[in-house]
């Protein structure tokens, strides 16, 4: 499989995803940017390295990224270089296991995606599945045990040349906060190659559950089981745990798994409401849960600080992109209402940075005779006594810095936009 692995095209296919990803540098320093350049120039020497089981690995760089509940997540970085190579693995892997991935597992996966397992735990629900078995893999990256997934890519790669690689990058320091530490469990996420293995490790758990009949959903580490009663759910929910903890060697998190009902059950930021529509008795409809609103509120809240040194045009385009892949994400929910609120709430803080960049109140007034306003109230408005909230809110600047205004910067409303991309 190795001579695959570096074959040419493989390489250069390998190369563009990894430029095309971007990134950050890794504990070289070296930027995605120059890639190409060392490839150009250091292939061939890789290469034969590789070949020799000579390759010399690099520590990963740790970055801890924070969650919405307060916490950390460790992220690994490895150098670019090694990004490279990992993805260069990963295609010829992917090649050999993903024809035999379950089709219940959703995650990092060509032609799937979190709305199709949105979806898929939706149809359970509205057919009577309704006691859900809720799952939750203690630290999984951190806790997968590498001679078990070793075995299992030993089953259909039997180059020792490409395992020994794979063993490397799975037990290579990861540096945090100048220190050194050593891995003899888990895998690295942020890594090319890290989905795919996560993939392939629980693709046990998905074929144990197909085997047994069981109504699931799996993305990524997180995967749920639908039944018809609680009894059902107790006996089944006891032997997944001991298929875990016996054949896979995963703990879970006893605090976070549980048996809900559909109205306290939620899967990849969505939960589920009852649909009170005509016809529609027992049936539930997609909603965003509270935590994925407050995560999206508060992104926008950064960037529209006054006290942020941008310009209204950067503002805009940063805006954009964080409220754009948060409503592709969750562009099944029906969240009309919500985004109204919210546009209304975006534009006044908006007006307030743009209130907040006039400054004096001279500024103040020729920007609101350029807007239209006569001089005497022009005057008058930029000498208010008001805050600059309630100045945003108020007549002064929904009157003169208007939606059409904003438009013609490059504003674009949330709810336009879901508009488009809804299905």
């Amino acid at each position: 499989m190795i001579e695959q692995i570096l074959t040419a095209r493989n390489l250069s296919i390998a190369r563009n995803k990894v430029i095309a990803n971007k990134g950050s540098c890794g504990v070289d320093g070296m930027k995605v940017s120059d890639l190409k350049d060392h490839i150009r120039s250091n292939r061939s020497k890789v290469c034969t390295s590789i070949i020799h089981r000579s390759y010399k690995m690099s520590s990963i760089r740790g970055v801890e990224i924070p969650k919405g509940n307060g916490k950390t997540r460790l992220l690994g970085v490895p150098t670019v270089v090694e990004r490279w190579l990992q993805q260069a693995v990963s295609q010829q892997l992917a090649n050999r296991f993903e024809l035999e991935f379950e089709k219940e597992s959703y995650g990092f996966r060509p032609n799937k995606n979190a709305q199709q397992a949105v979806l898929r735990s939706q149809g359970y629900i509205n057919n009577g599945y309704q006691d859900i078995i809720d799952i939750d893999l203690k630290a999984f990256f951190d806790e997968v045990a590498h001679y078990k997934l070793l075995q299992l890519i030993y089953h259909k790669v039997k180059c020792p040349t490409t395992l020994l690689l794979i063993r490397k990058w799975l037990r290579a320091p990861i540096l945090i906060k100048g220190k050194l530490h050593k891995r003899r469990k888990g895998i690295p996420q942020g890594s090319p190659l890290s989905p795919l293995l996560s993939n392939i490790m629980l693709d046990q758990l998905d074929k144990y559950l197909k085997y047994k009949g069981y109504k699931f959903v799996r993305y990524a580490d997180d995967f749920s089981v639908y039944t018809t009663s609680k009894s059902k759910s107790r006996k089944i929910g006891n032997e997944i745990y001991l298929f875990l903890r016996d054949k896979l060697d995963l703990p879970i998190n006893r605090e976070k798994s549980g048996i809900r009902r559909p109205n306290t059950y939620k899967i990849l930021g969505h939960s589920f409401v009852p649909n009170y529509k005509k016809g529609m008795k027992g049936k539930y409809q997609i909603v965003v849960n509270k935590k994925s609103w407050q995560a999206l509120k508060r992104k926008l809240k950064y960037i529209t600080k006054k006290t942020l040194s941008m310009s209204i045009t950067e503002r805009l385009k940063e805006l954009k992109l964080i409220y754009r892949g948060w409503l592709n994400n969750f562009r099944l929910a029906n969240i009309e209402s919500k985004l109204k609120k919210l546009d209304e709430w975006l534009r006044n803080r908006l007006r307030y940075c743009i209130w907040s960049d006039w400054k004096k109140p001279e500024r103040k007034r020729k920007n609101l005779i350029r807007l239209g306003i006569e001089q005497g109230q022009a005057y008058a408005w930029s000498r208010t006594r008001m805050g600059g909230w309630a100045v945003a809110q108020s007549p002064m600047l929904k009157t003169t810095i208007t939606v059409e205004r904003l438009k013609h910067k490059g504003y674009e409303q949330m709810l336009d936009y879901y508009h488009k991309i809804k299905f």
